[in-house]
């Protein structure tokens, strides 16, 4: 078991507060003192310089699957030197009713070097193995689908 941990902060800062008339924006504090700026979507009145939480989640599905298939490549003799993913959250209502973010699209680019090359079988192979793996991906009822070329 472990633990994770990130401090959230907001304040009025001495602005407006009432229905629709104040600023959502926030600061999400990491390990190590790294911070980030975030805010709702700019579809729902947030700044759109700031992460949103629907890329929050989103960043995380695809970076857990990404350090799994690493590992799982890693694993298996493969040697990879870059990984790039364009991914796309959904947000749409879900069976209940409710505005959820209803499928997340992974769009990995592997390169592969050295000798050992995966199959287009075997790279399928690598990503189901990530897939279900992925710590995140197993926590979150969203949908996840690889789109591999």
């Amino acid at each position: 078991m472990s633990e994770h941990r990130i401090g959230l902060e907001w304040s009025r800062n001495g602005g407006p507060f009432a229905r629709g008339n104040y600023s959502p924006d926030h600061l999400i504090r990491y390990a190590g003192g790294q911070t980030l700026h975030g805010s709702p979507s700019s579809a729902f009145g947030g700044n759109e310089a700031h992460a949103d939480p629907e890329q929050l989640l989103l960043s995380a599905l695809s970076a857990c699957h990404m350090l799994t298939f690493l590992a799982v490549a890693a694993n298996r003799g493969y040697v990879v030197d870059s990984y790039n993913d364009e991914a796309v959250a959904v947000l749409d209502k879900n069976t209940d009713g409710k505005m959820a973010v209803v499928k997340a699209i992974l769009a990995p680019k592997v390169v592969f070097s050295g000798d050992k090359q995966p199959s287009a079988d075997e790279f399928k192979t690598l990503h189901e193995r990530a897939h279900a793996a992925c710590f995140i991906a197993n926590s979150v009822k969203t949908v996840v689908e690889l789109r591999l070329s």
